[in-house]
Formats: C-alpha cells, sequence, structure tokens
C-alpha cells in the first residue's frame, strides 16, 4: 500500500486492517505479529477446573483451543466472557490482590503471523499520550501492561526520573511497539474518513479503507481481506477522542438538540490539581463513569472533601464505583429528590464528568446500523456494537470486528480479551476451519 496524494490508496490488499492504535490495537497487533500463548507445561492455575481444561491439550496454543470451553463457568467483572478468560489467565486471582504467576508462556511463531498494518491519530498509546499530566490511573500497574512485558519491570529499567502515572503509562506503550518489533506495523498520523465493502472487482470479503495521512512514518492503509478490526483510542479512562456526551436535564427527551453543556465552575480559581487550602469547599462531581470515579481519587489523593451525583442506584453492579476495590470508595454521597425535596451543598467547584461517545463518523450511518439498538446512537455503556461474544466479529457485518469500549470494555486489562477473540477466530479462518474461512 503507498500514499498518494495525502490519503490512503490500496495498491495491495491485506488481511487485516486496525483502526486505532491504542492498548486494544497494540495487543491484538502483538497476536497477529506471530507472538503465540500456550499453556505452560510448569504453570498452574488456582482455579483447578480451568488448569484441568488447559491440561487437556497442552501442545495447543490458545488461538487453536476452544475459547467458548475454556470460558464456561468463569465470572469477572467484565460482561464479555473471553475478556475474563485472558485476564484471568494472565493475571490470575487479581481481583483478590493475589500474584500468582501466569500459567500461559508466550513463544515467537513468525510462520504464524498475518500481515496487517495498524492506523491510529497519535502515537502508539492512543488517547493516554493526549491525558494531562496530573491524571491518575485507576487501575493497578500490573492490570495497564500488555503481554510479555511486565510494567514493573521497565518501569524498574527505563525510569530514570519519577514521571507521572499517566506519562509512564503513555511511554510504556509506545515502547512497548518498538521493544516487540512492532513499529514497522503502525501507521501513525492517520485519520480514517471511509470505511466500506469494496465490491466489484475486488471480490467478497474485502473493505476499502480510506484515511488521511498528517505526518511521515512507516505503513499505511488500503484493502483489508478477512477482516477490519475497531478500537476507539481512552480504554481505561473512557473514549477521550471521541464526541463529549452532553447533559441532559430530567424532564428532556433523548432525542433533539442538546442542551448546552455547562462550564467549570471554580471558586476563587482553585483547581483539583492545587494543594486546597484550608477553607475549600467539598468539590461536586456529576457522572458514574471512569472519569467521574478519577476525579474522586484525585480530590480524595489531595485531601479535598467531594460529592459525586448519579442517576444510578449506588447497589447497582453495573455502577462502576461497585465493579472498583472497596478501599478505593469506602462512602459515597447520595442526594435524593422525592417529592421535589433538594439537597444543597456549598462546593468549590462543579464537575460534569459523563464521558463521550465514539467517533465512528467514518462508518455508514456512523455506525448505529451495527449497535444493539441501531436507532441509536453508538455509546460504550449503553448501546455498544453487538458482536459475537467468542469471535468479537460484528453480527450484521461479517468481517468487521470490534474490541475495547466499543463493546463495553473500559479496562484495559479486560480489553486484551477482543484481541484474542479476534486473533483467535481469524487464525481459525486462515487455517480453513468453519463455512466462513
Amino acid at each position: 500500500m503507498d500514499l498518494e496524494d495525502d490519503h490512503l490508496v490500496p495498491r495491495d490488499v491485506l488481511p487485516v486492517v486496525v483502526i486505532g492504535n491504542g492498548p486494544s490495537g497494540i495487543c491484538l497487533s502483538y497476536l497477529l505479529s506471530g507472538y503465540v500463548p500456550y499453556p505452560s507445561p510448569e504453570g498452574s492455575h488456582p482455579n483447578p477446573i480451568l488448569q484441568r481444561k488447559l491440561q487437556q491439550q497442552p501442545h495447543l496454543s490458545l488461538l487453536e483451543q476452544d475459547l467458548e470451553y475454556l470460558c464456561e463457568g468463569l465470572e469477572g467483572r467484565s460482561s464479555n466472557p473471553v475478556a475474563v478468560l485472558f485476564d484471568s489467565l494472565l493475571l490470575p486471582d487479581s481481583d483478590f490482590g493475589a500474584d500468582y504467576p501466569s500459567p500461559l508462556q508466550w513463544r515467537y511463531e513468525p510462520e504464524r503471523a498475518v500481515p496487517h498494518v495498524v492506523l491510529g491519530k497519535g502515537p502508539p498509546g492512543g488517547a493516554w499520550h493526549a491525558m494531562e499530566g496530573s491524571m491518575l490511573t485507576l487501575s493497578l500497574a500490573n492490570w495497564m501492561e500488555l503481554p510479555g512485558l511486565k510494567l514493573k519491570d521497565w518501569v524498574r529499567e527505563k525510569r530514570r526520573s519519577r514521571p507521572t502515572p499517566t506519562e509512564e503509562i503513555a511511554s510504556y506503550y509506545q515502547h512497548y511497539v518498538s521493544l516487540m518489533g512492532l513499529q514497522d506495523r503502525f501507521a501513525c498520523g492517520t485519520t480514517v474518513t471511509s470505511l466500506q465493502r469494496a465490491g466489484g472487482e475486488a471480490g467478497p470479503g474485502v473493505w476499502r479503507v480510506r484515511g488521511v495521512r498528517r505526518e511521515a512514518g512507516p505503513g499505511g492503509g488500503g484493502e483489508g481481506r478477512g477482516g477490519a478490526a475497531l478500537q476507539p483510542a481512552g480504554a481505561e479512562r473512557g473514549a477521550r477522542h471521541g464526541d463529549p456526551r452532553r447533559p441532559r436535564p430530567p424532564g428532556r427527551a433523548r432525542r433533539g438538540p442538546a442542551p448546552r453543556p455547562p462550564r467549570l465552575l471554580g471558586a476563587g480559581g482553585r483547581h483539583l490539581g492545587r494543594p486546597p487550602g484550608p477553607r475549600l469547599r467539598p468539590a461536586a462531581g456529576g457522572g458514574a463513569g471512569l472519569t467521574a470515579a478519577d476525579a474522586v481519587l484525585a480530590a480524595r489523593h489531595l485531601n479535598a472533601p467531594s460529592a459525586t451525583r448519579f442517576r444510578r442506584a449506588v447497589t447497582d453492579p453495573a455502577l462502576i464505583f461497585n465493579q472498583l476495590p472497596k478501599v478505593l470508595y469506602p462512602e459515597k454521597c447520595v442526594l435524593e429528590g422525592e417529592g421535589g425535596r433538594r439537597t444543597v451543598l456549598q462546593v468549590s467547584m462543579v464537575l460534569v464528568l459523563i464521558g463521550s461517545y465514539p467517533n465512528l463518523s467514518f462508518l455508514p450511518g456512523d455506525g448505529r446500523p451495527l449497535g444493539l439498538d441501531p436507532d441509536e446512537r453508538i455509546g460504550c455503556r449503553r448501546n455498544p456494537l453487538q458482536v459475537d461474544p467468542f469471535t468479537h466479529e460484528c453480527v450484521r457485518e461479517p468481517g468487521l470486528y470490534a474490541m475495547g469500549p466499543l463493546v463495553g470494555e473500559n479496562f484495559v486489562r479486560f480489553l486484551k480479551g477482543g484481541a484474542l477473540a479476534i486473533a483467535a477466530h481469524l487464525a481459525r479462518r486462515r487455517g480453513g476451519e468453519g463455512p466462513d474461512s
């Protein structure tokens, strides 16, 4: 594939084009580049049932095994079964603070590599490079790492001065691509403008990917036969490169013009990044997602009182606060409005933290026909793309795959399962298994 007139012009047909170079795209590229996970002969999983399944066919890689069979009976904090499986294999019992070694071993088998290109607007790591250095991560360090490179080992070897958490993570993802030899697969500085089936002489199963290249770099774009994988930037902390959500006042219908978003209000010019004074009033946040949770952590880190408002019930298991360790959020502030009753808090600032929508303008209908509800806008929480749970192939568009926030995964630790599901399905297709090969 070559570049011509700042457009991605197809000259060759690639098996896979990955749109998005965040942690999801990096992990998928790692698997497609010939790095293959196998059950380790010396490894042992604390779950005896899963361990017994792994021992049944130890000569087969995870890409060749029945993922649905391995997923049976597993439970976790993700609604995607392969995500729970892969997380359990990479970080056994990590929710309980355990530090068991992974029962997997990684082998480099270049003959298994699938030619592909990863397209992204910025450097490898996606939205992590666009975050302010003062931002904090919600997850533990090992939850943020990708296969084959321990984050703590990389930090110990590379760090000369102590950077801020997000700078550290962004640098880790960028270095991961080069350390694993994936850089030739990445075409950074690329914005995809159109994705559609080629048709005509190109034959069935071929997608035409067009975009604009803003800076020089390796790789390119073009047509992909066998699959295009979508993943928006910003996993773990919400899709920050998408279109911002707008608050909807009570009683306003979902359709129609959105209200103008309120501004951030500060008392005396104070910001969360500044140590609070002795008379600082509490900070109030609106939103129940990862960004709101992050703001609570930042406020607590500065010993600033905070209150968070959200529509869901406090006991709702889908609430992001209930999917995180209890020690992070020991209390919650609930404002109830029965009979029009209101509780007014004196606060130093108001933060509107309700996330954003993924930008899928390069897809027909902004991707709505691919969602669980084709009549609604694609949203990472309420209307993700509808995919097969064990292959992550779009139900309504065969050959198109989705992972990361597009299928409801906002934590790096779980989005890696989508990469495994896609890589395994593509491997089966290349091997000639199944009617869709």
